[in-house]
């Protein structure tokens, strides 16, 4: 049975009986001083001991500098990378403490998810979503933690030259975020002072101006391009797009897409995947022609209610074993049917599930 006391004579130390009592007997510090006598003979300067413990305490110092000034600057993302994280909101006899919300952020995989375009645009909603309201719930490593997830996305669209619109407006919801928190001086807000979120807003503002920079680059490569298909497989294509803001830009590309993009099918369409039919009947705008413009509708509907949202890959929960992972990961789940018991999450969901 383990000795769980806190006894004077704690298990590290070597201790002796003597007629005096007990006594610690310092083992350590005889190979200690032990290792301080190699040292001097090797450097030759046995008869100036006393400056070379001085160096010795000097180095360790400057260690310690030097360990200090790493952590502060370093890009070392320090979650585990997890496949699947046991999520417990309340101590047992067998857990103590609870899963929070930065926790589940720092160990799962988030950093390799990105990678995965199934994945992206999930992760992508999912820091926009904490820039707007979390931000303050996440500790230290784990708001280090999202600024280098987030820089790592910002490289990604650079090199990639895609998503570029739905990274600005990540980066602008964060600097504004920022802003808003960084205003109460002296309000402990966010992890660290004013002085160490200054350079991060920073660098915001500097990834913002890349992302405004940017030249899209056509392909060297010759081939079929989408105005050389026939006009009703232009027209499925354009349908698979799901923001309206998509559709309107590809119909400034030529005057064939125009046509195609002004639709009011498409439009309809949209609509209908979006939104519900009491919202589309509470914001009804009709044309001149006495018919629905299903164009304008869109847009003020886009501004009145939550768009619909549709993900390649999501995170899952698991309500039998309370097990949170990645769509497609096995865990060590009891249930006789553990399928039935996974349920996909969304970014707010997610987050809602850290809420006690």
């Amino acid at each position: 049975m383990p000795f769980l006391g806190q006894d004077w004579r704690s298990p590290g130390q070597s201790w002796v009986k003597t007629e005096d009592g007990w006594k610690r007997f310092l083992d350590q510090h005889s190979n200690y001083v032990s290792d301080i006598n190699s040292t001097l003979h090797y450097f030759n300067v046995e008869n100036n001991k006393e400056n070379l413990y001085n160096n010795l305490n000097y180095d360790i110092s400057a260690k310690k500098r030097k360990k200090d000034l790493l952590n502060n600057n370093t890009k070392t993302q320090y979650f585990y990378q997890e496949k699947w994280i046991y999520v417990h909101k309340g101590s047992t006899k067998e857990r103590h403490g609870y899963c929070t919300l930065g926790e589940a952020f720092n160990r799962l995989d988030f950093s390799t998810a990105i990678l995965d375009s199934r994945k992206f645009n999930y992760v992508v909603r999912l820091l926009e979503l904490i820039a707007k309201s979390q931000l303050t719930s996440l500790s230290g490593i784990a708001q280090k933690n999202y600024m280098n997830i987030l820089e790592k996305v910002v490289q990604k669209v650079l090199k990639d030259q895609q998503s570029i619109r739905l990274i600005k407006e990540l980066l602008q919801t964060l600097y504004s975020s920022l802003c808003t928190l960084v205003q109460g001086l002296g309000k402990s807000v966010l992890v660290g002072n004013i002085n160490f979120w200054v350079p991060r807003m920073e660098t915001i503002l500097d990834w913002q101006q890349q992302l405004h920079n940017i030249q899209i680059t056509r392909p060297a490569v010759k081939g079929t391009t989408l105005t050389d298909l026939p006009l009703c497989l232009q027209m499925n294509i354009i349908q698979r797009l799901t923001d309206g803001r998509d559709i309107v830009c590809l119909g400034q590309v030529s005057l064939d897409l125009q046509v195609l993009s002004e639709d009011r099918l498409l439009w309809k369409k949209l609509c209908h995947y979006h939104f519900t039919e009491r919202q589309i009947r509470k914001r009804l705008i009709i044309s001149d022609n006495g018919t629905l413009d299903w164009k304008k509708m869109y847009f003020k509907l886009v501004r009145c209610y939550p768009r619909r949202e549709q993900y390649g890959d999501t995170l899952q929960f698991c309500q039998h074993c309370h097990i949170l992972s990645w769509k497609g990961t096995e865990h060590p789940c009891t249930a006789n049917n553990p399928e039935s018991c996974l349920v996909s999450l969304s970014p707010q969901d997610f987050i809602n599930l850290f809420r006690f």
